[in-house]
């Protein structure tokens, strides 16, 4: 068997082969070795987890039968800790229920063994853009947030009522305070949140929502 590359933490995507059977792990990382993407292999969903960087770029592909974690609970533990890595199941055991269970819990995709190398790196491309989206919607979620984190209490008061479409006279009514008052708070918090129109405030609010 060959020896395993030491797994870089970066923003390169990295293809995660766990798979119990030597053999496939040794010719998967020889498919994804020659058409030049980057992938590291486990045996064990247990090794996986001990060294593997789950908040890297990429994607998974892992068994779905294996001793020990099979990939059901792999995809679980992935979730509970947040990771974005996409799964893509494979198997020589395909049935209806299971892979229902699995699409629900948002894998990626189910190939059924044997499988052909072209479907396959079109899958795994397919999760590696889906992880490349909601990588950046994270960090742009993250920004927003630190946006909103930047406004005083009544600034946050008058930006949800300005995004619920309340008038600054109406807003001024329901906080108890001037309608000029309502003018300075929103310019306020409209260069603080660095948008210059409604239409975008309310964007980027909706946004953070998500």
């Amino acid at each position: 068997m060959r020896k395993q590359p030491d797994i870089a933490v970066d923003l390169d995507p990295v293809i995660y082969v766990v798979d119990d059977d030597p053999a496939l792990r040794d010719a998967l990382l020889d498919l994804f070795a020659a058409t030049n993407r980057r992938a590291a292999a486990f045996a064990s969903g247990k090794a996986f987890l001990e060294r593997a960087d789950t908040d890297a770029a990429g994607c998974i592909l892992v068994d779905f039968r294996m001793p020990g974690l099979n990939g059901l609970d792999l995809q679980d533990q992935l979730a509970t800790m947040g990771s974005h890595l996409p799964v893509i199941f494979l198997t020589a055991f395909a049935d209806v229920p299971t892979s229902v269970r699995a699409m629900k819990a948002g894998a990626a995709d189910f190939i059924t063994k044997p499988f052909d190398s072209g479907l396959l790196l079109e899958a795994i491309d397919n999760a590696i853009e889906l992880n490349r989206k909601q990588r950046n919607e994270a960090v742009e979620k993250d920004r927003i947030d630190g946006l909103m984190a930047s406004l005083t209490p009544r600034e946050t008061e008058v930006l949800q009522a300005v995004v619920r479409g309340l008038m600054n006279k109406q807003i001024a009514f329901e906080l108890g305070i001037s309608e000029m008052t309502v003018k300075l708070h929103r310019m306020s918090l409209m260069r603080k949140m660095q948008v210059r129109s409604l239409a975008e405030l309310v964007r980027t609010v909706e946004h953070a929502r998500r």
